[in-house]
């Protein structure tokens, strides 16, 4: 006869021995699964998740590359299940009042679909007459990872999928307007990973994400490996701790367009690549510097493809006026990722939701051009020629050397531009977004490194290269 006892019950008669052991000075085992399993990787404290993501990268150390496959295929299948895919992509918009749907959902599903996963890591073995040695590539430990507010779940996707292949655990520090939507992930995400059989807590994150919860993560000697992915100031504090950082900034995206591109295909490329997710993406097209033989043009055709232009002078400084911060330097919070209608209405001009991205003439020294807004409002340069037009791309891209476009057919003035550019993503004839692989060949990263170097970050950017060396033996050349 078996007898059946109640799950909370039998919670408290464990609970109740713990403690009377504990009172006798006796240790008890630790229980195969954590106490705080039913919070699938979100802790009170950042020390508790921390340590959990510690215990989990110990168990995940010991298990092979295609186990590690077996957990970055979950992940994908949970994310690209259209239930799911539908509520992380609506609650990103609802909570951050950031960016359009329609585009959360596509970036996302590059994000789970194309970022690489254990085939990125490569080992490379060479022999000779002391015979062999590997170069492999391994994990750091714990990893810290700050995300932003403007991309929350593409940046958890996509930086979870990188780090768990490389043999990482990662505890996420989100953007406190994202903190909902980033609870809801790392929950959905853990849940699955732990029925699948992988270890509990492969990614953690704190329940009340905070400055204070940051600075913690970034000094915890648990954490080997910290990667912001933010604006400048949350880099600087990455790289003054002393530990291994990864830095994806800032970026002002120019766009050239010569009169030997294809002007109608260049102005719908321009019109959705800067309006894409309201431009919100760091790597989306921010200023255009086009030749003066065919800028009205393109200009014109940009019109037609969704662009609302404006102008009057006055009412181009009235825009700069309202959606620029006290000191000029950059946009106001709230103006980030809104739509081209709803900016227009707090100036007063009604249009039509088909109208997505407001464009004007302005000099290569206005703050529209030199600013990175991060709102669908893309000012258009007027250049003599093709080579001025580069010229002046590369002093608004600042040296971020983070993306630029250039719409040509001319090779010799693509070379010039990708040579004096030297971003990350440089594309030719397309939209930005084919530079996170939507449409283009690439592949999908929502941490481009241009601070500290990486550039388009994967799976290997997050491991450290290890030499094993058998001496002597294994040369049968």
């Amino acid at each position: 006869m078996s007898t059946t006892i109640d799950p909370v019950v039998l919670q408290q008669l464990v609970a109740q021995a713990v403690r009377q052991l504990q009172k006798e000075g006796i240790q008890a085992a630790a229980p195969a699964v954590p106490a705080a399993r039913d919070e699938y990787g979100v802790f009170t404290t950042m020390a508790d998740a921390i340590d959990a993501s510690a215990a989990a990268q110990h168990t995940l150390l010991f298990q092979s590359p295609s186990q590690r496959q077996q957990w970055i295929d979950v992940i994908r299948q949970t994310c690209l299940d259209k239930n799911n895919m539908q509520m992380m992509s609506r609650m990103a918009v609802e909570e951050t009042e950031i960016g359009r749907y329609e585009d959360k959902v596509i970036k996302n599903t590059a994000a789970a679909r194309y970022t690489p996963g254990i085939e990125d890591l490569k080992t490379d073995a060479r022999t000779g007459e002391h015979g062999l040695v590997l170069f492999e590539y391994c994990p750091f430990g714990v990893i810290g990872a700050i995300t932003p507010t403007t991309n929350p779940t593409e940046t958890i996707i996509n930086n979870s999928i990188c780090m768990i292949a490389g043999g990482n655990t990662v505890v996420f520090s989100p953007h406190p307007r994202a903190k909902k939507t980033s609870i809801f992930l790392v929950q959905l995400l853990n849940k699955a990973l732990y029925e699948a059989g992988a270890p509990l807590n492969l990614i953690t994150m704190v329940r009340e994400p905070s400055i204070e919860a940051t600075d913690e993560m970034i000094s915890n000697p648990k954490v080997r490996l910290v990667v912001a992915t933010g604006g400048p100031g949350i880099v600087k504090k990455v790289l003054s701790s002393g530990k291994k950082a990864i830095g994806a900034g800032p970026g002002n995206p120019p766009v050239v367009v010569d009169e030997t591109a294809n002007i109608e295909k260049a102005a719908k490329d321009i019109v959705d690549g800067s309006s894409f997710d309201n431009n919100v993406p760091c790597i989306a097209e921010k200023e255009v510097f086009a030749v003066d033989s065919i800028f009205d043009y393109l200009r014109i055709n940009m019109k037609g493809a969704g662009a609302y232009e404006i102008t009057d002078t006055d009412t181009i400084e009235r825009l700069w006026k309202l959606v620029a911060n006290e000191k000029g330097t950059g946009p106001k919070v709230e103006f980030v990722g809104k739509s081209a209608k709803y900016i227009l209405h707090q100036l007063g001009i009604e249009v039509e939701d088909t109208k997505k991205l407001i464009i004007m003439e302005v000099a290569k020294d206005h703050p529209f051009v030199q600013t990175e807004m991060l709102m669908p409002i893309l000012p258009l340069v007027r250049c003599d020629n093709v080579d001025q037009a580069i010229e002046w791309a590369y002093e608004a891209e600042h040296g971020n050397r983070h993306s630029a476009m250039m719409h040509s057919t001319n090779v010799a003035k693509l070379s010039k531009m990708a040579k004096l550019m030297e971003t990350t993503i440089f594309v030719k004839n397309g939209p930005s977004y084919a530079g996170l692989g939507i449409g283009g060949q690439g592949y999908p990263t929502f941490t481009i490194a241009g601070p500290t170097g990486e550039g388009l970050t994967s799976p290997k950017s997050f491991c450290r290269l290890r030499e094993c060396v058998l001496k002597d033996m294994f040369n049968i050349r």
